[in-house]
């Protein structure tokens, strides 16, 4: 019996052709929806970077605005007006378009802790900033279903923990007790200090003969050099552990040109120059102006002695209580040449244990804050510099890596929003 043999027959060409066809569009879709993924996950990486970028900056100026005013509307003002400022920018328009049509839903809380933030505690210290909703269109990744692409960002920011690395500090230093230790060295949160002197009953022996407790920062030294720091010009840092370079003579002309621009009083190579070194926003000082006695070592007002801030009748209280109230002696910028916490310093503390005589080293304890109560009076070869202790203060620097209750300087700074994965 012959075998039957069965012959399967090729699939007509256009048939071929057909399935070639629909394969080729599956492919097409899918390569499509590929790059669309990759060019629409890029465009959303870009926006997110420049949202990101605006939320910090918009955190970072609401917290400014919070530490200098204690006003949340204020800072909540500032922070709405900072994003505006940045979404604006060249590069930002999709942010700028959306935000200006109310497509990005902004919120600002504020907190009186970091972590956990709990929004509306109080005294509020910290700001968060979040935008959401802030859609964009959707292109090639459109034929896989990608149809919905919005991003969002997050921020905070507030004071950062103690310095142990301070910047733009006068260049000054008071003399500390080690046996008393950090944070304040045997100094009293609100008690005046004579800062500077310039008799040996003073303090200034306590360093050594010929020192007036002026001090080198970067090397400065020289009347010019004191009087642009004593302004606010050294923006060089100092670290807790480093020696502190003394410089010799009291340079009182210089030292009262430099300092006293801080209230407003330009005199001598100073003139001038109100837009490098602007007042205070509050320049009122105490009536009569307070004195040192040298006999006694005491500062008095008014022939009385002064032994705490209760008996002064313009101290840090008063203060702060017109810059909160926004009562100012000098409209801050842009409508004004004030600007805020001129009036608050950090000042270096030294171990005076010992002497030096000339100029020496002496070790660095720690830093102080100050707010100057008054303008510096020049009596012939004779001023002094009048402070009151501050247990903290705005300055720059370098922080620690977590926030802490110990008082100091400190600065603004970014943190992670524990509470948001859009941070």
């Amino acid at each position: 019996m012959n075998a039957k043999h069965h012959h399967h027959r090729a699939p007509p060409l256009a048939k071929q052709r057909g399935a070639a066809l629909v394969l080729l569009a599956i492919g097409m879709v899918a390569l499509i929806g590929i790059a669309g993924l990759a060019l629409d996950g890029a465009h959303g990486m870009l926006n997110k970077t420049r949202l990101q970028n605006t939320v910090d900056a918009a955190a970072l100026g609401a917290a400014k605005t919070l530490d200098q005013t204690a006003d949340t509307a204020l800072a909540e003002a500032a922070a709405r007006a900072m994003f505006a400022a940045n979404a604006a920018n060249a590069g930002n328009r999709e942010l700028a378009l959306a935000y200006a049509a109310n497509k990005i839903n902004l919120t600002v809380q504020f907190s009186s802790t970091l972590n956990p933030f709990v929004p509306g505690s109080s005294p509020a210290a910290y700001v968060r900033v979040r935008a959401q909703d802030f859609e964009l269109p959707v292109w090639f990744s459109v034929v896989l279903g990608n149809v919905d692409k919005k991003v969002a960002a997050s921020a905070v920011a507030g004071p950062s923990p103690t310095l142990n690395q301070a910047c733009n500090i006068m260049p000054m230093m008071v003399c500390g007790d080690p046996a008393a230790g950090p944070p304040f060295f045997g100094y009293t949160p609100g008690q005046p200090e004579v800062l500077k002197s310039s008799t040996s009953n003073g303090g200034n022996w306590e360093i050594g003969p010929g020192n007036f407790q002026l001090i080198r920062l970067g090397g400065g030294q020289g009347g010019s050099y004191i009087r642009d720091a004593m302004a606010g010009g050294y923006d060089g840092c100092m670290a807790v552990g480093d020696n502190i370079e003394t410089e010799p003579g009291n340079t009182v002309g210089p030292t009262v040109q430099g300092f006293n621009t801080r209230f407003g009083n330009y005199q001598g190579p100073m003139n001038g120059t109100q837009s490098t070194y602007p007042p205070d926003v509050v320049t009122a000082q105490p009536s009569p102006l307070l004195k040192y006695d040298s006999a006694t070592d005491t500062i008095t007002q008014n022939g009385a002695p002064v032994t705490d801030q209760s008996q002064i009748d313009f101290n840090y209280q008063s203060y702060d209580a017109r810059v909160r109230a926004s009562n100012y002696d000098n409209q801050p910028a842009p409508s004004g040449d004030g600007a805020f916490q001129r009036r608050e310093a950090a000042i270096a503390i030294g171990n005076c244990n010992g002497t030096t005589n000339g100029q020496g080293q002496v070790p660095l304890l720690g830093f102080g804050c100050f707010f100057l109560l008054q303008e510096a009076q020049q009596k012939g070869n004779e001023s002094q510099i009048f402070g009151q202790f501050l247990t903290d203060c705005r300055s720059g620097g370098m922080p620690g890596p977590a926030p802490t209750s110990v008082p100091g300087p400190y600065l603004i700074q970014l943190y992670r929003d524990y509470g948001s994965t859009d941070s």
